[in-house]
C-alpha cells in the first residue's frame, strides 16, 4: 500500500513510498485513510522515534473495511477519526476501537481529523486546571493546533482567555474564538493567572509559572520552540509556594474525548482551523509550514 514513510534523507523526513498493509488485532478494525493530520511534534522528533522506512503519523480519519473480530467498535462502512502512535499516514491503518470515535454523515473527514491529538490534548489539559469559570488561563502558542483549540474549550468553560502569539499575525483569529486578551509574548501580562496551558517550553514556560497564582497550575504540554526548560524554583520559593506545575501527557483510551469533540464540531460549536490544506503528496510542503509557524492552526493532507 501506499503510505508516507519516514526517510532521513526526506525534507523534513517524510516522503510517499510503499509499505506492508496493516494486519488487524482481534481488538481492532481496519480502517481505509481518507485524510491525515500533521502534528509538529511528531515532525520535530521523527528521526527519535522512528526507523527509516516506518510508517509515522497520529491522526487519521477514514472508513470502517473490516469491523473488529472481538464484536467491539463500529460496523463496515462507518466512518471514523482514529488515534494511534504510529501509522496513521498510510492508505489503511489498523487502530483499537477504544481509540476511535464514529463521525456523523456530512461532517468532512479532514476536520475530523484534526481532532484526536490537539483536540483531546487541550481537553484533558484544560480539564487537568480544574473549574476554571470566571478564571484567567493562558495559552501559549495559541495559534498552534493545540493552541486554537484549548483557547476555544477554556472559553466555552467560562474561562477569561489569555492567547499568547509569537507575533501579531499568529494571533489573527483567536478573539473570534473567544479569547479575551492576545499578546505577543509574555512581558505585556502582568495580572496573575489561575492556569497555563503551556505549549512552547524553553524561558517561556519558566515566564508562564512566574505568572501562575496561589493555588493555579501550568500544564506543560509540548516544546515548539525545541528549547530546555529552567525554572529557578529558589525565586518560586519566595513568592511563598502553593502553585503547581505538571508535565502533561496525553494517556490512551481517547475514543470517548474523540467522540465528544466530533459532536461539538457537528453542531457547530467547535471550529478545527484548519490552515493549510492538500494532496498527501504535498506533504513535505505542508511540513514545512507548519516549521516555518505560517500556518495557523492545523494542516490537513487528504488521500487522492
Amino acid at each position: 500500500m501506499h503510505a508516507l514513510i519516514h526517510d532521513p534523507d526526506a525534507p523534513r523526513g517524510i516522503r510517499l513510498g510503499e509499505a506492508p498493509e496493516p494486519v488487524p488485532g482481534s481488538s481492532q478494525a481496519l480502517v481505509e485513510v481518507r485524510a491525515v493530520a500533521l502534528n509538529f511534534g511528531e515532525l520535530a522528533y521523527i528521526s527519535d522515534f522512528r526507523k527509516p522506512g516506518e510508517v509515522p503519523g497520529s491522526d487519521a480519519a477514514g472508513v470502517v473495511v473490516k469491523a473488529a473480530a472481538d464484536g467491539s467498535g463500529p460496523a463496515v462502512g462507518s466512518r471514523v477519526a482514529t488515534v494511534g502512535w504510529s501509522d496513521g499516514w498510510a492508505e489503511l491503518r489498523a487502530v483499537d476501537t477504544g481509540e476511535l470515535a464514529v463521525v456523523p454523515e456530512g461532517l468532512d473527514l479532514g476536520a475530523a481529523a484534526t481532532l484526536p491529538v490537539a483536540g483531546v490534548t487541550a481537553l484533558r489539559a484544560l480539564r487537568r486546571l480544574g473549574p476554571v469559570v470566571g478564571r484567567r488561563v493562558l495559552v501559549t502558542g495559541a495559534s498552534g493546533g493545540v493552541g486554537r483549540f484549548a483557547v476555544q474549550l477554556a472559553a466555552r468553560a467560562g474561562a477569561e482567555v489569555v492567547a499568547a502569539v509569537g507575533s501579531p499575525a499568529r494571533g489573527e483569529g483567536l478573539r473570534e474564538l473567544g479569547a479575551s486578551e492576545v499578546v505577543v509574548g509574555l512581558d505585556g501580562v502582568t495580572a496573575p493567572v489561575f492556569g497555563v496551558l503551556e505549549n512552547v517550553g524553553g524561558p517561556l514556560l519558566a515566564q508562564a509559572y512566574s505568572l501562575v497564582e496561589v493555588g493555579g497550575s501550568v500544564q506543560s504540554i509540548g516544546k515548539a520552540s525545541l528549547e530546555p526548560s529552567t525554572i529557578d524554583f529558589e525565586a518560586e520559593r519566595l513568592r511563598g509556594g502553593g502553585r503547581g506545575i505538571e508535565v502533561f501527557t496525553i494517556g490512551s483510551g481517547l475514543g470517548p474525548d474523540i467522540a465528544y469533540l466530533v459532536g461539538e464540531l457537528a453542531a457547530g460549536r467547535l471550529d478545527p482551523q484548519i490552515g493549510w490544506r492538500g494532496s498527501w503528496e504535498r506533504a513535505a510542503e505542508a511540513a514545512e509550514a507548519l516549521f516555518g509557524r505560517t500556518i495557523r492552526g492545523k494542516a490537513v493532507l487528504d488521500l487522492d
